[in-house]
């Protein structure tokens, strides 16, 4: 006979089933990261091989945790159960110590990413890493420059030139170059940088919503599993029976009257 509620068991595998997609989510934005990455030539990003670690320790163990608690729910298995309490109850607290802080530095993030990329200028002058990053996102976004087209001084490069049609859409501004064939030269007038930005900010926004939800989903685990785990510990307590006799007898006298004999 079933020890658990079959209702509590059911929202605890249902529970169990989503957070297991969440890992699995996780490790395909990774794996996705990964290749986008390899494919726009960031392989030498820094902290991009931390980061794809991090994201698919964090789907892995997720996976894993979620299979175990669900299994612990079916054999209604304690050791596995309290296994997956006391991961919740650590899940929990690094995913709020991770939250609380970058809440916390969101407003900051725009001006420590703007002093960032401020050290990679002049960009005709950076690393081959810095400048083919930047031609691949000029390339993409249709900008020029980090800040200005006068980030790659007086060696602007092809990926910041306009074609006729976009210059008739009022893209692209005419600046002046020193050169000896083409003393002027038609370039976009967005910069790259506010796009950078505004996926950054995107991504941190989505990070912290991940992050808080995460927490969320571990306390929940956590109460859910206290409850399964002390359905079990009553249930393996010893039952007091308390037994009534059927026939109720009447108790002989305490005391008995003592009769003298007649004399005769």
């Amino acid at each position: 006979m079933a020890r658990v509620n079959a209702c509590l068991k059911l929202i605890f595998t249902i529970f169990n089933i989503f957070f297991a997609i969440v890992g699995g989510v996780v490790i395909a934005l990774a794996l996705l990261s990964q290749v986008i990455t390899n494919v726009q030539g960031g392989d030498a990003l820094e902290g991009r091989t931390v980061g794809l670690i991090v994201l698919y320790t964090v789907g892995a163990i997720t996976m894993v945790i979620a299979i175990l608690g669900a299994y612990g729910a079916h054999r209604e298995n304690r050791a596995c159960l309290i296994v997956f309490l006391v991961c919740m109850v650590i899940g929990s607290l690094m995913t709020l110590r991770a939250a609380v802080p970058a809440l916390s530095t969101r407003p900051e993030l725009e001006s420590l990413l703007e002093a960032k990329f401020r050290e990679f200028l002049p960009l005709d002058k950076a690393s081959s890493d810095v400048k083919n990053m930047a031609d691949s996102l000029q390339s993409q976004l249709h900008c020029c420059g980090l800040f200005s087209y006068m980030d790659w001084e007086d060696n602007i490069p092809d990926t910041c030139l306009c074609d006729q049609g976009e210059e008739m859409e009022g893209m692209c501004q005419s600046v002046s170059y020193q050169a000896i064939l083409m003393p002027r030269k038609s370039v976009y007038i967005k910069t790259c940088f506010p796009v950078i930005l505004h996926y950054v900010l995107l991504l941190s926004n989505v990070m912290i919503g991940v992050t808080f939800t995460l927490a969320v989903l571990a306390l929940l685990g956590l109460a859910l599993s206290s409850a399964i785990i002390h359905q079990m510990r009553s249930h393996n307590r010893a039952t007091i029976l308390m037994t009534v006799p059927a026939i109720f007898t009447t108790p002989p006298p305490k005391y008995q009257e003592l009769h003298n004999p007649p004399g005769y």
